[in-house]
C-alpha cells in the first residue's frame, strides 16, 4: 500500500426523503467538483420538524480526498 496524504473538507447534505439520501446527495454534489473522494464521516445529524413529523434531514459530513503528487 502506498502512502497517501488526504485533504478533509466539511459538507452538509440535505434531503426530504431520509438520512441515506442526504448523505448520497452531499457526496454526489461534492464529486462534481472534487476529484479523488475516498471516505466520509458523519459528524452531525439535524432535521426540521413540520406538522408533527420530520420534514427535512441535514447530515454534516467530513469528506476526505487524496492529494495528487
Amino acid at each position: 500500500m502506498s502512502d497517501h496524504v488526504y485533504r478533509v473538507i466539511e459538507i452538509v447534505g440535505t434531503s426530504t426523503s431520509g438520512l441515506d439520501d442526504a448523505i448520497t446527495t452531499g457526496i454526489h454534489r461534492a464529486a462534481k467538483t472534487i476529484e479523488n473522494l475516498d471516505w466520509f464521516e458523519v459528524s452531525q445529524v439535524r432535521g426540521h420538524i413540520a406538522d408533527q413529523g420530520v420534514a427535512h434531514y441535514q447530515v454534516t459530513m467530513k469528506v476526505g480526498f487524496t492529494l495528487r503528487d
